[in-house]
């Protein structure tokens, strides 16, 4: 397996369990019934849940487009030093995205966006 194969592996690893500390502050505020059902009016979350959604959003809406330039790359044959380190760093900014948004750091959390953006813009230039 390819270092940038690695580190999808890692983004989807880390994508498939942020939804877990949010889902629990959902049913330990709402109840369990509420929390599996469509109640008219739901208790919120607890605003570091809100976020923590959020952040789960945004990160699989990015995790589809460096999904799918990671197996183009692939798919292509290019490796090298740019694509292993832009893979490494988008994850490393999309955990430090997650963590600062769920604490609302505003900067920082607009900062580890941003690197993991130009993690993205780097594979794209790559492919070209």
């Amino acid at each position: 397996m390819t270092s940038e194969l690695m580190s999808l592996t890692w983004v989807v690893a880390l994508s498939t369990v942020m939804w877990v500390p949010y889902v629990l502050n959902t049913i330990m505020v709402r109840g369990l019934i509420d929390a599996v059902g469509y109640p008219d009016n739901p208790k919120p979350l607890a605003p570091w849940a809100a976020r923590m959604k959020k952040a789960h959003y945004n990160a699989v809406e990015n995790l589809v487009i460096f999904a799918a330039l990671v197996l183009m790359l692939n798919a292509v044959g290019v490796s090298n030093g740019t694509t292993v380190l832009a893979c490494n760093v988008f994850f490393w900014a999309r955990l430090v995205h997650l963590v600062v948004y769920t604490f609302g750091i505003p900067w920082l959390r607009t900062l580890s966006f941003f690197a993991s953006w130009l993690c993205i813009v780097a594979l794209i230039v790559q492919l070209i």
